[in-house]
């Protein structure tokens, strides 16, 4: 048993969309009395909001929370759902010539709504939205379905006077701060704080939206506690106060009837403000946790930022990040009450970063979250445990690749065919970004809007072809030009694709969640998620700096044990960096043409001794050379990746779920990140074990004593060549699963199929209800999850014996690794259960099912009549029933 565990790395999980571009209610309204501003001044920038109650499991805000992004005046604000499908759930505002402020949109709740505070250049506003537990009052949510808290936004009156107000030219907004902080006080109140032109701060305050009154705008400067209303500016030369102080980040804690303030402002000093009282509580001198120099000090911070973090037995955390030339920190501070109502700040952590810009970071009450772009504007996402890191040492978060630049197109290929595939393998491009490569590609002749993926398929085709035909001239040409010609025109277009794949995967916030833990990465074009990687998968991709850390942990209970583990992955890591492209496709199409893989691996280790210039061979040697047992390493390292079970798993527990569970994960966005974990962890320990059968075959090449541990015996080699070759081919087997997506079929159809293998009485194909497939494409596993999988699942998961779901709170972390770990096992191809199969023919995806059998039956023997019974269904269905008696099927 893995020990440990707290500390590992994360893995970014975001399948590039399949649907269209979501529909948007657009709302275009200019506030009275502003001028139009320049929206270029202020980058994209984005933020999200979590529902107080998304965590517990019979509220009607579980799993559910709002993003937004913005773009000069331009906001658009999406509310997602885990559970179930939010219907009209996105907005795009757009307040003409108002640029909104780069962290100027704020959400809050109240018993009866969710209001949205916003901050632009010229105008602060407040909007109106109805709360989700207001809607519903506490019924329980079983509908698939749901209305968003966006239904009803185009009726709302955006120049209603009691919504906005004008941000005032006296003292006017500081032009070198985009700093903004919104709250509601207990009275109902709208705040919105703002970094004066003067220095520090002022505070606009909108009364109730039901009360009448008048709006006030209150000035907080650290020379006078003397609250200074808008009738009664005096000008700066009187005052006397430089704009030294004018803040670069706010931060509000929001208290019964007070609110803290927080200004981390250019003279590189925290301070906090009590907005009932006026009054500047503490001043904090923040170049005093940081070594610093003449030039530092005197310079203007201007990339400081503040966040806060609350919990209720710990306190108010405060976290800073000091930016300096060529170096960053984090300081983490407690905030602690003194006498005379004073407070002082207790300093927990200082955390040093590296060179790269950062874009955002996120904190809670152990940790820090923070993203950054590199020299090579390459996403750099980490995490550390502030409290409990003594060494400093951030945990890696292994992000997203872009899909690869280049594809190679064999001479048995058909370049269309090819590219076709490269383009629409679920995952690796979004169905936005091959719409906007089609407009430019097409020269903007047509509008290619809100195409499914089976419409932009056959229009990316019409497309590239068309250009195609347009450039080949009149005279013949050999079959090879002809080919090379068109590999040319696809390659075009494919680089197109990369390019705005590439700007709609370009990341601009981090949103965590307080409640669930959850942490997701804001994108330009959508958001992905956050998950822990297993043991297995933390180490294989591990940098080598950071894999050299792993010998001083225990990773395993047996030191030694947990050394000999780290070296033979080490030794893996050696293999897979020196393995190329066209090398990897040897066992890519030994797995695909039901050839042996441990053939493949003994055809790839010649290839790899025969072209090693960089003497990897000898460097795999010497790291063996340090494995004290590498047959006990190769077996616990199997058992690690190894889904098998004796038991039937998915027929354990009942299906009879409570009502407030039925829907728990069943969204589109939940069921695609669970299916595109499983997808991610199939593709490495596919790599992984293509990697331990090279590694086994040079295992029995070398046959050293001393490299084999004291002369054991080569059956035990054999042994586990025999073990890791299922275990490949079983990933092999996921993963092709994963991307091959479901046929769309008719409910009519769908309703027959299931009458009929009622009839026959098959076990499950109760489970299975006929509906219309989601407005994406799904994959089969996709299918299987959403329609089966998820139900067993959850009912093992919240369904034992003495659990209260009263009680439960809903981690993400721990959730979305136990749904994975259960998911595995159920699609395990050597297990007993027989579900997957049983889930593909009640949807009646038959070619599916029959290539699922065709590259399960050589190797595994579990389910083999079921199989042949699968697959004469399949026969009889598409009308090949001659091939029943042929091939020995066994069909009703």
């Amino acid at each position: 048993m893995a020990a440990g565990l707290a500390e590992r790395s994360y893995m970014e999980l975001g399948p590039a969309p399949r649907a269209p571009p979501r529909r948007l209610c657009e709302v275009s309204f200019s506030p009275p009395g502003t001028a139009p501003v320049p929206s270029g001044r202020y980058g994209d920038s984005a933020g999200g909001f979590c529902y107080r109650e998304c965590a517990q499991l019979g509220a009607a805000t579980r799993n559910r929370c709002v993003r937004w992004t913005t773009s000069g005046d331009t906001l658009e604000l999406v509310e997602e759902s885990l559970d179930t499908e939010l219907l009209n759930n996105a907005v795009r505002l757009h307040i003409q010539g108002c640029p909104l402020l780069p962290g100027g949109v704020h959400l809050c709740e109240v018993q009866n709504h969710l209001v949205l505070l916003l901050v632009t250049v010229q105008s602060v506003h407040r909007v109106l939205l109805p709360h989700p537990a207001y809607a519903y009052r506490g019924d329980l949510i079983t509908e698939s379905q749901m209305q968003s808290v966006f239904t009803d936004v185009g009726k709302i009156n955006f120049r209603d006077p009691s919504s906005y107000y004008l941000i005032p030219s006296v003292p006017g907004l500081a032009a070198n701060s985009v700093a903004s902080a919104a709250w509601l006080s207990s009275d109902g109140e709208a705040l919105f704080a703002l970094p004066s032109a003067a220095g520090g701060i002022f505070v606009i305050k909108l009364p109730p939206h039901d009360v009448p009154g008048v709006v006030s705008v209150v000035e907080l400067k650290q020379s006078s506690v003397v609250q200074r209303f808008l009738t009664g500016w005096m000008p700066t030369a009187i005052r006397g106060d430089g704009p030294s102080d004018v803040p670069i980040s706010l931060a509000v804690h929001c208290l019964d009837h007070d609110a803290f303030l927080f200004a981390l402002c250019q003279d590189h000093k925290l301070r906090m403000w009590s907005y009932k009282d006026q009054m500047c509580l503490m001043v904090a001198d923040l170049l005093e946790f940081m070594p610093v120099s003449r030039d530092l000090r005197l310079a203007a911070g201007t990339g400081h930022r503040l966040r806060l973090a609350f919990s209720q037995s710990l306190g108010l955390y405060l976290g800073v990040y000091m930016h300096a030339p060529k170096r960053g920190q984090f300081c983490v501070f407690q905030l602690v009450s003194t006498e005379s109502n004073r407070y002082s700040l207790d300093h927990i952590s200082s955390l040093f970063s590296s060179q790269e810009t950062l874009i955002d970071f996120a904190l809670t009450s152990a940790e820090i979250w923070a993203l950054w772009h590199n020299e090579e504007n390459q996403t750099i996402v980490k995490y550390i445990n502030f409290e409990q890191n003594v060494a400093g040492q951030w945990n890696q978060v292994f992000m997203q690749p872009l899909p690869e630049e280049e594809v190679t197109v064999r001479h048995d290929q058909d370049p269309r065919e090819t590219y076709l595939e490269y383009l629409f393998t679920p995952g690796r491009f979004s169905n936005a970004a091959i719409q906007k490569a089609l407009q430019i590609f097409s020269q903007g002749t047509e509008r290619h809007m809100d195409l499914t993926w089976d419409e932009l398929k056959k229009e990316v085709t019409l497309a590239v072809e068309n250009e195609f035909q347009g450039s080949v001239t009149e005279y013949e040409c050999s079959p090879e030009e002809f080919c090379q010609l068109q590999v040319d025109f696809w390659s075009k277009f494919c680089a197109c694709c990369l390019q705005y794949q590439e700007a709609l995967s370009r990341p601009l916030a981090l949103l965590l969640n307080p409640y669930t833990n959850m942490v997701c990465l804001l994108k330009k074009g959508f958001v992905s998620f956050l998950v822990p990687c297993s043991l297995v998968d933390h180490l294989y991709l591990l940098s080598n700096e950071h894999l050299l850390t792993e010998e001083d942990a225990a990773i395993f209970d047996d030191l030694e044990m947990s050394r000999d583990v780290v070296c033979l992955v080490q030794c893996l890591r050696l293999i897979g960096e020196s393995i190329s492209m066209e090398i990897a496709l040897i066992m890519e199409m030994a797995c695909s043409r039901l050839q042996p893989p441990e053939k493949a691996a003994e055809q790839i280790l010649g290839d790899l001794i025969a072209n090693d210039t960089e003497n990897v061979m000898e460097d795999i040697h010497s790291k063996l050379q340090e494995i004290r047992n590498p047959i006990h390493a190769i077996g616990v390292l199997i058992r690690e990746m190894d889904y098998e079970t004796d038991t039937d798993m998915e027929r354990a527990h009942p299906l009879n779920m409570r009502l407030n569970l039925t829907q728990l994960y069943g969204s589109s966005t939940a069921v695609s990140v669970v299916c595109w974990g499983v997808c991610k962890i199939a593709m490495i320990r596919f790599q992984i074990c293509r990697d331990l059968l090279i590694l086994q075959q040079l295992l029995l090449r070398l046959g050293d004593p001393m490299v084999l541990g004291g002369g054991q015996l080569f059956q035990s080699q054999q042994d586990l060549l025999h073990r890791t070759s299922p275990l490949l081919l079983s990933y092999y087997l996921i993963r092709w699963a994963s991307q091959c997506l479901a046929s769309d079929i008719p409910i009519d159809t769908l309703e027959s199929n299931l009458q009929h293998l009622s009839v026959l009485e098959l076990a499950d194909t109760t489970v299975l209800t006929p509906h219309k497939l989601v407005s994406s494409p799904q994959t089969i596993v996709e299918l299987f999850f959403r329609d089966v999988a998820r139900k067993h699942i959850v009912s093992r998961l919240f369904l034992q014996p003495n659990t209260s779901l009263i009680e439960t709170s809903l981690n993400w972390p721990h959730l979305i690794t136990a749904i994975v770990a259960d998911f595995l096992p159920l699609l395990w191809p050597s297990n007993p259960g027989f579900l997957f199969p049983e889930c593909l023919i009640g949807s009646c995806q038959y070619t599916q099912l029959q290539e699922y059998i065709r590259l399960l039956q050589p190797w595994c023997h579990v389910n083999m009549g079921s199989c042949c019974f699968m697959m004469g269904r399949c026969y009889l269905v598409m009308g090949e029933g001659h091939k029943v008696r042929h091939r020995g099927c066994i069909c009703c």
